[in-house]
């Protein structure tokens, strides 16, 4: 039975993961992005997600949380999602999105940036563990519901590792198709501000949804 539901959990990460509000988050954050960065980007917002996951399930075996106060953990990751594409939205019409050349051992390379400069600096994978796990507040009565399938079972790590890694694998293809993206359509700065109003008119949109829903 414990394998049973260990592979239960893994197919809901996988599944959760499909949830337009956390693609459309993982492609706001990694579009742009070189390889390795938009696969740390990926990792760390699954990693994000399941142990913000994990703590707030230990805390509602403990504690019993109404329905209503459990709801704001899905106002939460709306306005995540709509606050992300607002400012994206933002910076595309203020024309705050740059596209510089680089040149690396022989080989050009396109880096995307926001504001004035173009800087190399860890604020956007630190922001995607953070949004990650804002955004797992939201999934703590689902993963709930389908650990009550498991009968006699409390949350765990284990449960939780499972989790994430149906998560990931979720995240991590949808990230090389981001890369696909970044590689042969983020040629130029008509084409930058292009996919960055779509990814903030799809927040935006998904977040409002979320909200209204």
């Amino acid at each position: 039975m414990e394998n049973v539901g260990l592979l239960l959990i893994f197919w809901y990460g996988v599944l959760h993961a499909f949830g337009p509000d956390h693609l459309t988050a993982i492609a706001d954050f990694s579009i742009g992005k070189n390889k390795k960065k938009t696969m740390l980007i990926t990792t760390l917002f699954a990693l994000g997600h399941g142990l913000s996951l994990f703590v707030f399930a230990k805390i509602l075996e403990s504690y019993h949380v109404s329905e209503a106060i459990l709801g704001y953990g899905d106002l939460i990751s709306s306005l995540v999602i709509l606050s992300i594409g607002i400012y994206l939205l933002f910076m595309v019409f203020t024309d705050r999105i740059g596209l510089k050349k680089h040149t690396h051992d022989g080989r050009e390379h396109l880096h995307v940036f926001f504001g004035k400069e173009h800087t190399h600096d860890s604020r956007d994978t630190a922001s995607a563990f953070t949004i990650g796990a804002l955004m797992g507040i939201g999934g703590v009565r689902g993963m709930l519901i389908t650990l009550g399938v498991i009968e006699g079972q409390s949350v765990d790590f284990v449960m939780v590792l499972a989790f994430t890694l149906g998560v990931m694998s979720i995240f991590v293809g949808f990230g090389l198709v981001i890369l696909y993206i970044n590689k042969n359509l983020l040629n130029s700065k008509q084409n930058l501000r292009r996919v960055f109003a779509t990814a903030g008119v799809v927040s935006v949109v998904v977040g409002s949804n979320m909200l209204v829903g």
